[in-house]
């Protein structure tokens, strides 16, 4: 490759006349814009561009920037008498690189300040805090940091004004409360539900057992009881062979000495007093759950006439008929526990039998009466009665 040769400023050819009859480098400028030896002529009458400096075929196209590259490489012409400065080329090298890099970027968009670890820094700054790649729409906004809409961190006023909006008003924690009262009540509920329907039952159903069990025991070892009996004291077994109700009778009819624990109590107390079994006439009366607390009396409603009956004591069996019902009347009607009874259609002294229990089912608002006769009395030493024969 030759070296640098200074333009003639005497207009004569260089090694003589040229092509088209002009000498080296006296073209004029704007001329036509051909090439005159190894300079360019631009048409703009702006001066020579040093060799080998020449516009890319691309930024001929482009138009819209074509000013700004003008601008970026119109720069004065090579003067050979200058020392040649190797910080001078540096700088103009980079403003070529510069333009060319104009010319590829879109239009519109603004150049980066500083020099080339300027830009570097500012597009790693870019990519770290800005931002993905540029979609259809433009660049994409990068993740905001904690703090405001605009990324920028909180001040303390901020924050506990963003706390305060985030507490609940007076509205809403009543109405959490009101809400957790409903829930707390109807757990409460379901809970009181399912004892009384189900644990209260499975409870007495254990204790009505035992007390039946420890009442065998005492009667398989000869041990007496007394003729008469302590209140809650067991002393005879109830058999109703349809209902497949086995329950120990006691005395009285306390709800929670006697009936909450699944047995039947005996009317043995006060005005209400009844007779027992082996009297010779009298009514022997019984009370009993008819829901709930092992519920021995549930379905005595489906007892039809001539149902057996069976009063089990440590000497006797005692079994009765099933002679009518009464299915409502009211709590007060003592008189269906009188010697001989009202409304069950005995009319003479004899030996009876009356079963009473709620009614409706799961109140207590009315009562329901079953009435019986007895029919025969059966020494133990005898045997089972053939009613307690399978």
């Amino acid at each position: 490759m030759t070296a640098l040769r200074p333009e003639r400023e005497s207009g004569a050819a260089y090694g003589g006349a040229a092509d088209h009859g002009s000498p080296y480098g006296q073209q004029p400028y704007g001329d036509g814009g051909a090439w005159q030896g190894q300079a360019w002529q631009g048409a703009g009458g702006q001066g020579d561009q040093p060799y080998g400096q020449h516009i890319p075929q691309q930024a001929q196209d482009r138009t819209a920037v074509l000013p700004a590259y003008e601008d970026a490489v119109a720069a004065p012409s090579y003067d050979p008498s200058l020392p040649v400065d190797s910080e001078t080329v540096a700088l103009r090298a980079l403003d070529v690189e510069e333009a060319r890099r104009a010319v590829d970027r879109p239009v519109g968009s603004a150049a980066p300040q500083g020099g080339r670890a300027a830009r570097r820094k500012a597009a790693r700054r870019h990519g770290r805090h800005g931002g993905g790649p540029a979609g259809p729409s433009g660049p994409q906004t990068g993740a905001r940091g904690p703090g405001t809409a605009s990324g920028a961190p909180r001040s303390r006023v901020e924050a506990r004004r963003a706390a305060r909006a985030q507490k609940p008003g007076a509205a809403v924690l009543v109405s959490r409360l009101v809400g957790e009262l409903f829930i707390t009540t109807g757990v409460v509920m379901l809970l009181f539900v399912t004892y009384q329907l189900w644990w209260s039952n499975v409870r007495a159903h254990q204790e009505a057992g035992s007390a039946a069990q420890h009442l065998q025991q005492d009667w398989a070892s000869g041990k007496r009881a007394p003729g008469e009996f302590a209140p809650g004291q067991g002393f005879a077994l109830l058999h109703i062979p349809k209902l497949d109700v086995v329950a120990p009778i006691a005395e009285g009819t306390s709800k929670t000495a006697v009936l909450d624990k699944g047995m039947v109590g005996h009317y043995g107390e006060g005005s209400l007093k009844t007779a027992m079994p082996d009297a010779k006439t009298g009514n022997f009366g019984l009370a009993g759950h008819r829901n709930t607390h092992g519920e021995p009396f549930r379905y005595i409603n489906r007892l039809q006439p001539g149902d057996a009956i069976v009063v089990e004591t440590q000497d006797d069996y005692f079994v009765y008929r099933m002679t009518s019902i009464l299915p409502v009347t009211s709590p007060a009607n003592t008189s269906v526990l009188d010697p001989i009874p009202r409304g069950s259609g005995f009319t003479r002294p004899g030996r009876y039998i009356t079963l009473t229990t709620c009614t409706p089912e799961f109140t207590s608002k009315y009562r329901m009466i079953v009435w019986g006769k007895m029919v025969e009395e059966r020494p133990r030493s005898k045997g089972k009665p053939d009613a307690l024969i399978p």
